[in-house]
């Protein structure tokens, strides 16, 4: 019977997964999301096909940074916006998203206020099924 000790990632090489303990986390689980998320090309579709009519060219977080990270939330749990705040300096989010900081609630709430139904629309027609 095969043990495995150590396995790598195939999105990001320098993480490894190891089953000898140590620090633990409940969102470690988002590293195995990660990967699904680059196999099917999540984080290239976002990135190339998610624009809004923000055209302010000095941000820390883009708009795509901020649907990706709200996406990953989500999927850990993190319903609120307000999470955010208590996510900003999370070591397992920080390597999801390949990020030094993450964005705090008052960036995401500015986030979704650009938002209208009427990008949501165009974004889900441009984008390739």
């Amino acid at each position: 019977m095969a043990i495995v000790n150590t396995i790598s990632l195939e999105s990001n090489k320098q993480i490894k997964i190891n089953f000898n303990g140590g620090d633990l986390s409940s969102d470690a689980g988002l590293l195995l999301i990660k990967e699904f998320a680059s196999k099917i090309g999540l984080v290239h579709l976002v990135k190339k096909f998610f624009k809004t009519t923000d055209h302010t060219k000095v941000r820390l977080h883009t708009d795509s940074d901020n649907l990706l990270q709200m996406l990953y939330q989500i999927i850990a749990a993190y319903f609120e916006d307000d999470c955010a705040d208590e996510l900003t300096d999370d070591p397992i989010f920080k390597t999801v998203l390949e990020k030094d900081r993450l964005a705090s609630q008052p960036t995401l709430s500015r986030f979704w206020n650009r938002m209208d139904d009427s990008l949501w629309r165009r974004w889900i027609r441009s984008t390739p099924v």
